[in-house]
């Protein structure tokens, strides 16, 4: 796995207009752009400015007290992204309809707020529905709602807290990253209340690689093991499995409802928006909960922003590192 150090010395290979454009071009003709080196010329420069202003918010948020990093990491990410965008959308901004930010949340807290328990609206535009669908592949989110809670479910990084404050275990280990085995707790049918055969069949059908269906039957009593065929996972786009940064491994989810396609990408977008409108607009909540630790809010709530500053930009860095075919 990449050392986290030198993420942002990875982006800064690309602080050259001439490498830029190159690279610019070629992704361009792989999506079949017509003019694509007059769309790279006009380009390059965003794209590198977009690089070095997202750069400079992380770096800020890196010194700043928690009470204010949600914002600077919030925007920080959406620099990153314009970035990835311009990779796939030469047209990018094409309407001021992109610009906002696309998810909407309760603009005033009631007195008996539970973050966990606090939701996001996805909008009909705006730049998370955007994203979404041109990074990912994403569509229809339209109207959809999430909790925080379920957002941070998401996240293998805050599998301790949840047994330290929960006892549970929200997800589950299944291999290394690397590996060509996927590994997965029997117990998992009685959980799902299914029968073993269905189970398999179930986590074929669910993950994004190609599994040898009848690998499984080799498995002992307490695991279904299964191998991948001619494919590999990655960080980026592995959902419904999810990937720990500092392990570089993978788990699953033990909660049935959270098996679904959702990259993790847009976890992080959903959270740093909410709790940067939090740091902005509901600055008595927000400073009883960093000064008074009377709540479990506050412990997740700091885990989080560690490990989004480290994630995001490694997980874009991927996304752009496939578009150049190559490390760099």
């Amino acid at each position: 796995m990449l050392d986290l150090k030198k993420i942002w010395q990875s982006f800064n290979a690309l602080h050259s207009s001439d490498t830029t454009q190159q690279f610019l071009v070629r992704c361009y003709k792989q999506i079949g752009i017509e003019g694509a080196d007059k769309k790279a010329f006009e380009n390059c420069y965003p794209f590198i400015y977009y690089l070095e202003h997202g750069q400079n918010y992380y770096q800020l948020a890196n010194q700043a007290p928690l009470s204010i990093k949600p914002v600077l990491l919030f925007y920080g990410m959406v620099q990153l992204l314009k970035a990835c965008l311009l990779t796939v959308d030469p047209q990018y901004p094409e309407s001021t309809s992109v610009l906002a930010h696309g998810v909407s949340t309760r603009k005033r807290k009631k007195q008996s707020y539970e973050f966990f328990q606090d939701e996001v609206k996805v909008q009909k535009n705006g730049l998370f529905s955007h994203f979404s669908e041109r990074m990912f592949n994403v569509k229809y989110l339209e109207g959809e709602k999430y909790t925080m809670g379920a957002l941070l479910k998401k996240m293998p990084e805050m599998n301790n807290l949840f047994s330290l404050h929960y006892q549970t275990n929200v997800s589950t280990f299944i291999g290394e990253d690397g590996t060509s085995y996927l590994t997965f707790p029997a117990n998992m049918a009685d959980q799902f209340h299914m029968t073993r055969r269905r189970l398999a069949d179930f986590i074929c059908e669910a993950i994004p690689a190609e599994l040898d269906s009848a690998s499984y039957e080799k498995s002992d009593d307490d695991e279904l093991t299964f191998k991948m065929v001619n494919s590999s996972l990655s960080p980026l786009t592995c959902s419904p499995i999810l990937f720990h940064l500092y392990e570089g491994s993978y788990y699953f989810p033990t909660e049935r409802e959270q098996i679904t396609p959702f990259p993790e990408i847009l976890s992080h977008y959903l959270l740093l928006y909410n709790l940067s409108m939090i740091s902005r607009y509901e600055t008595e909540w927000w400073s009883e909960l960093l000064h008074s630790y009377s709540s479990n809010d506050y412990p997740f709530i700091q885990q989080f922003l560690s490990l989004t500053t480290d994630k995001v930009p490694y997980l874009l860095y991927l996304f752009l590192e496939e578009k150049v075919g190559m490390r760099f």
